[in-house]
């Protein structure tokens, strides 16, 4: 075990310690990947959420021990919690900006919401398993984050009634991009997705909208996420 490891009697100074210690293990994840994502800092704005973000508190509580470990964890429903550094690293690709409302299709936990409504003015977040999206709702609520709407629905399908938005997060791999996804954008927005079959190489993706309607993308590095799965 590692010092990421801590009892069920842990008090929120130690949290507090390892949250730190989990921001500059990702820190250093930024610099050994410049090379394939471009970035090699975290924003201040993004390094301020992560430190800020109570994740213990957004996890099964068997897996609140190891909560700041920078991996992903179960979460039920066949669903994991994100790797923290994925979870910064798509934030920052994503470029927020306080006024910013953003989509994110793929609620799981909440994390990855939590960290941008710590940035952004709004959250619309879609998540097609109930359990797991009115559960992440509630623990959005308690922790304070009044910023954060959950819906359940289908994510290919985004939230249009919401939309446009200044940028969209997808927390899950689909086969193709959404174009209703797409569709959902600003000009000039960006979409982070990864984009791959489950046993296909995945990769996660930044999309920029045109005028035009169309999208300019760059693969960013090799990742492996839980399908985007479709209402049947």
């Amino acid at each position: 075990m590692s010092g990421f490891f801590i009892g069920p009697e842990a008090s929120s100074q130690d949290y507090a310690a390892l949250r730190e210690r989990m921001v500059a293990e990702v820190e250093a994840m930024y610099a050994e990947t410049r090379g394939e994502t471009g970035i090699g800092a975290m924003s201040s704005a993004v390094r301020a959420a992560l430190g800020r973000v109570e994740r213990h508190r957004l996890v099964p509580p068997a897996q609140a021990p190891v909560a700041y470990r920078n991996h992903p964890l179960p979460i039920g429903a066949g669903q994991t919690i994100s790797q923290p550094y994925i979870v910064a690293l798509c934030a920052d690709l994503l470029n927020p900006k306080a006024d910013d409302v953003v989509l994110e299709v793929g609620t799981g936990s909440g994390y990855q919401a939590a960290v941008l409504a710590e940035i952004v003015k709004q959250v619309h977040s879609v998540e097609l398993i109930g359990s797991l999206g009115t559960a992440a709702s509630a623990r959005l609520a308690e922790m304070g984050y009044r910023n954060v709407e959950v819906r359940i629905a289908d994510g290919y399908a985004g939230w249009p009634e919401k939309a446009p938005f200044d940028g969209i997060v997808v927390t899950a791999a689909a086969p193709q991009v959404p174009p209703a996804l797409v569709a959902q954008l600003k000009t000039g927005a960006r979409m982070v997705i990864p984009v791959g079959g489950s046993d296909d190489i995945q990769y996660l993706k930044l999309l920029v909208k045109r005028p035009d309607g169309g999208y300019d993308e760059k693969r960013v590095l090799p990742v492996r996420f839980v399908p985007l799965v479709p209402v049947k």
